[in-house]
């Protein structure tokens, strides 16, 4: 054989033996997910990060929180109503969704419901013409935010509230929202579940029994059946749930993990709902729900107690930051206008963020790991620091302790930390300890419990250029898809 011809065939044996073994690295199967994991909806609503609430009805012309359903269809009279307005302050402000409350409890209806008199249709707006659910649903798509409405079960004018026949109703009309305005994103639904009301004209109070008398799973069939994307929200999910309070904050330690059959709609236990569950049997995204004012609902004498910027920004990390997802109200005002105040605080608030969270300090920097899933690159070190979410680092199997190290290049002050885990395959991580290379030992910096989709950092400014991430989990090994880093300063 010619000295052409054996280097050819060498060079064609190398090729294939390296093909071989890229093969069979190739051949190694991921971590298997846990046994409750989200679906791909959930992760894609929660990385929608916050969300905006519009509160917006009779009481805005009442300066009331809670109608009692006896107010007069002409007093919903709003000069300057501009849905556009809404959802353009909205985006700006970096919100990706907003939801309309289409009924509060005083059972006026933003939309000229066939099924009720006490509605839009029989108001001055737009001489009985005007359907302001058609016309918000409308904006949205037009500026690429989620829609999503607000029916509240209890209705406080409906005379048969309390009785069997109201059922078919509230079905009714949640089967005309869901039919007439195109996709929604998501229903929320509250657990306000009777009390004093007009009730047509019958001025009582009317309880019922929460735990059976809306049927919920028939309803939420329907709901599903309606719109088969949409994502439904109450104390017991389906598919996201309340956080347990008014004010915005998710627990220091928060799953996503709950078990199911110790919620109900309207009676699940506020600490519950604030922790979540390790030993979950069911994935349910936790929402922190709270108003930019003191009131849900528009009222002047609170125009100067809007949520400052640093208020707000307090409410992201103990939301956003503590693996949960934040719903911001906006209350539009008798003009039908988001007041300047609001939207002023709302702007400001998104120039913070811009500025803290603009330059990753970490992204694209050496990261390794005592350990690696099949030592394969695909799970290496070096995924935490891509910038992609798609792409993480997991532990060997068996492992229940590991440690990521973070090379910075430089000595690099930062008073931020950002960690994520791989959520498509469940939650994992039980506890934390971050640590700063000082000299030739490490100082802990901080330290926590639960990471979830994202958990945010904040303390005082450390100056280092390694860091070393600690994780133990009780459960399956432990998964991060981001580390980011940053300076506010």
């Amino acid at each position: 054989m010619k000295v052409k011809d054996l280097l050819l065939v060498t060079i064609l044996i190398s090729s294939l033996s390296l093909f071989s073994c890229e093969k069979e690295v190739k051949d190694v199967p991921p971590p298997p997910p846990s046994s409750v994991i989200p679906t791909e909806s959930q992760v894609k609503y929660q990385q929608m990060e916050m969300i905006g609430f519009i509160h917006f009805t009779v009481n805005t012309f009442t300066d009331k929180e809670w109608g009692m359903g006896d107010e007069e269809n002409a007093i919903f009279n709003p000069s300057e109503l501009d849905t556009e307005q809404w959802v353009k302050v909205a985006k700006e402000a970096g919100l990706k969704e907003l939801i309309l409350t289409a009924k509060h409890h005083d059972g006026f209806c933003l939309w000229p419901s066939e099924y009720t008199e006490h509605s839009v249709k029989n108001s001055p707006y737009k001489d009985g013409k005007g359907d302001i659910v058609k016309e918000f649903t409308d904006a949205c798509k037009k500026y690429g935010i989620k829609a999503g409405l607000y029916l509240s079960p209890w209705d406080r004018n409906h005379a048969d509230y309390g009785k069997p026949e109201y059922i078919e109703y509230y079905r009714n009309q949640l089967t005309e929202l869901l039919t007439n305005y195109g996709e929604i994103s998501e229903i929320w639904f509250d657990g306000a579940n009777g009390g004093d009301g007009y009730y047509g004209g019958a001025n009582e109070e009317r309880r019922i029994d929460k735990l059976t008398y809306y049927d919920w799973d028939n309803t939420i069939a329907l709901v599903k059946k309606l719109q088969p994307n949409i994502l439904v929200f109450s104390d017991a999910g389906p598919d996201i749930h309340w956080i347990g309070n008014e004010k915005g904050f998710a627990g220091e330690t928060f799953w996503s993990t709950i078990d199911k059959s110790k919620l109900v709609i309207g009676g699940s236990e506020s600490a519950y709902l604030n922790s979540g569950d390790p030993d979950g049997n069911s994935w349910i995204v936790g929402q922190c729900d709270v108003s930019i004012r003191p009131g849900w609902f528009y009222h002047a004498k609170e125009d100067e107690e809007v949520k400052t910027p640093e208020h707000l920004l307090d409410i992201y990390y103990k939301s956003v930051g503590r693996n949960a997802i934040l719903l911001l109200n906006l209350p539009p005002d008798r003009r039908g206008l988001l007041h300047e105040n609001d939207v002023k605080n709302l702007n400001d608030f998104k120039q913070i963020r811009d500025q803290i969270f603009d330059d990753n300090l970490a992204k694209g920097k050496e990261a390794t790991a005592d350990t690696y899933w099949g030592s394969h690159p695909d799970y290496a070190a070096s995924k935490v620091t891509d910038g992609s979410f798609d792409t993480y680092w997991a532990a060997e199997q068996g492992k229940k302790v590991a440690t990521l190290t973070l090379d910075l290049g430089a000595e690099t002050s930062f008073d931020h930390l950002v960690l994520q885990e791989y959520t498509p395959l469940g939650q994992r991580v039980n506890s934390f300890t971050v640590y700063a290379q000082d000299g030739e030992s490490w100082k802990e910096i901080t330290a926590g419990t639960t990471i979830g989709l994202k958990r945010i950092l904040t303390f005082s400014e450390v100056s280092a250029s390694k860091i070393k991430l600690e994780l133990e989990t009780t459960g399956d090994v432990p998964t991060i898809a981001e580390w980011e880093v940053y300076n506010a300063e």
